[in-house]
């Protein structure tokens, strides 16, 4: 791969992950758009290593999900207090106001989730990535994703439930 194909696939990719990242990040947009520019850059500096073994978004989100627990980890060091969910983030003030409110129970309910439930419904329903995929993408065997899919979709039930949607 050259530069010039890494950065047309980077093109192609860049929306989800971004999208994937500031729900990961609890809504927080300019936390997101962080850590996705740690995550492109550390991409582009090892992108002649990329084997195409997996997908090349495959290999790219995994960078992002390990950029991302390297922040939440860093954060919670420099801080010294213990992680904070990200559902208890501020929401991105910068939306708009219509679009805040269209899908809030689902991303309230997204958000109550633990950090590897959300990562791996997130990575399953909104970017269509398969259990093969989350699973290179995570580290973790394919039975803990279904697992995690399982628990995930009752918990987002249970919480839609109490809404009555």
């Amino acid at each position: 791969m050259d530069k010039a194909q890494f950065i047309r696939m980077v093109a192609q990719e860049q929306e989800s992950l971004r999208r994937f990242l500031c729900v990961l990040c609890g809504g927080d947009s300019f936390r997101a758009d962080d850590i996705a520019q740690e995550a492109l850059l550390k991409a582009y500096l090892s992108f002649e290593r990329f084997e195409g073994r997996s997908r090349f978004s495959t290999w790219l989100f995994r960078i992002a999900y390990n950029c991302f627990y390297d922040n939440v980890h860093k954060a919670a060091r420099e801080s010294g207090e213990p992680l904070v969910p990200a559902h208890e983030n501020k929401a991105d003030e910068n939306a708009d106001a219509s679009s805040k409110f269209e899908y809030q129970d689902l991303y309230l309910a997204i958000g109550a989730l633990s950090e590897t439930e959300k990562a791996v419904v997130l990575l399953f329903y909104m970017e269509d990535k398969s259990v093969k995929e989350i699973e290179v993408i995570t580290g973790m065997p394919s039975g803990t994703i279904r697992s995690h899919l399982s628990r995930a979709r009752r918990h987002l039930k249970e919480h839609l439930d109490r809404l009555g949607k």
